[in-house]
């Protein structure tokens, strides 16, 4: 009786950027792959959410800025809603703020690579995703460690978004209307962001959030 191995399955891969031309690089880029099969490409969250439950990926290599529409996080938090056959999710971005990543991964995305990598980096990346291993950019990871090290806020992602309204320079009850949260809702959000930031105005959080780049 002879024996014979098998192969194993290319990673099957869906895209989502909302740049045409990047999309095609990428396409050009991971046809090159024998061992990764790109299934699917989006354009936009909404399209990357759909064609996710409807392709099942292995992994979908998402975009965080993807135009109007909801954003990379948002689509990576409804694609790994139900985790149990959800496909993983790695984020590929320009973006490297502490806010960026910290959304990110909150929102369930398994790794986190910067374009900036080289081809070989994004293969094995795309790899480690399929496998539910983390991977990460050397400057995101050494992100990660210098926080765990000399540990910043901790501010959640409600936090984060007032924040960044704050910074558009937003009062309170416009701040509410673009999260849809009430006045009184905002107004906690922001004691507890002034607690942890150790300031007293809207000025003052706005500036230690740039500061120690806490804003995308």
């Amino acid at each position: 009786m002879s024996t014979s191995s098998t192969a194993a399955a290319p990673v099957r891969l869906l895209i989502c950027d909302d740049h045409t031309v990047v999309r095609a690089g990428l396409l050009a880029l991971l046809g090159s792959a024998p061992d990764i099969e790109v299934v699917g490409e989006a354009g936009s969250g909404e399209e990357a959410v759909a064609l996710a439950a409807k392709l099942v990926p292995d992994v979908v290599l998402m975009d965080l800025q993807l135009g109007p529409g909801i954003d990379g996080v948002e689509a990576t938090r409804r694609i790994t809603a139900h985790r149990d056959g959800a496909p993983y999710v790695l984020v590929l971005t320009t973006y490297d703020t502490d806010a960026d990543i910290t959304r990110a991964i909150e929102a369930g995305a398994t790794g986190y690579l910067l374009k900036a990598e080289r081809p070989e980096e994004l293969f094995a990346a795309i790899h480690s995703a399929a496998q539910g291993r983390t991977a990460l950019s050397p400057p995101v990871a050494g992100r990660v460690m210098a926080r765990m090290r000399s540990p910043r806020p901790a501010l959640t992602a409600r936090e984060l978004d007032i924040l960044g309204q704050l910074a558009h320079g937003l009062g309170n009850r416009d701040i509410a209307r673009a999260l849809f949260i009430s006045e009184a809702t905002v107004k906690t959000h922001l004691g507890r962001i002034y607690d942890k930031l150790g300031v007293d105005t809207r000025a003052g959080a706005v500036a230690v959030a740039k500061e120690q780049r806490l804003l995308p």
